[in-house]
């Protein structure tokens, strides 16, 4: 199988409140274009999407964005990026984000990086993709997620098979090393015809 080449980062189209999340996402926009990974992002040039896609731009890397026609100028469209594709929906993007991306990297975010992550992990546990999803826990920032997951199957409305389907790491360094050993995952998955 081969090594991961791109990389889908679901983040947040502001910059919250800790610091530590504007901070966390410029040092993974370099540490991308330093280890050659194209990075996959929502397509804005706002919040930590547009912090992302800058440092990445800026140290070199590769940078793919994916937006709406009727989010471009919300979230005001970057200028420079290797490509950038105009989709017409929500529904379009996500599809999109998931064919280019051979795994997916999650970083603070609200309603919209909560909608993509949770869409794929059932994709996931559908069995309609098998690519690495990875959590970076900044500042904690996951905990109330991964507590509410851990809910969901106490109460029997998931298996404990599902905390499989993703990795969490308390840093980028330590999602970048789980994804160095990672294998991309065959580009159509089994099932993946019914996305």
């Amino acid at each position: 199988m081969p090594k991961i080449s791109t990389v889908c980062v679901y983040c947040g189209s502001s910059f919250g409140r800790d610091p530590r999340y504007r901070e966390e996402i410029v040092r993974l926009g370099r540490l991308l274009a330093e280890r050659k990974l194209g990075l996959v992002y929502g397509g804005g040039g706002v919040g930590l999407m547009g912090a992302l896609a800058e440092a990445t731009m800026l140290a070199g890397g590769e940078v793919i964005g994916v937006i709406p026609q009727f989010l471009k100028r919300a979230e005001r469209q970057l200028v420079g990026l290797t490509r950038l594709e105009v989709v017409e929906s929500m529904h379009e993007r996500k599809n999109r984000m998931f064919a280019l991306a051979d795994a997916f990297l999650v970083m603070p975010g609200g309603l919209g990086t909560l909608d993509e992550t949770i869409e794929m992990l059932t994709w996931k546990q559908l069995g309609l993709h098998d690519k690495p999803i990875v959590l970076v826990d900044v500042a904690g920032y996951w905990r109330p997620v991964l507590a509410a997951f851990e809910h969901a199957i106490a109460e029997k409305f998931a298996a404990p098979r599902v905390l499989e389907h993703f990795h969490v790491a308390p840093t980028i360094d330590a999602a970048l090393a789980y994804l160095m050993r990672a294998r991309a995952p065959a580009k159509a998955a089994a099932g993946s015809e019914k996305l």
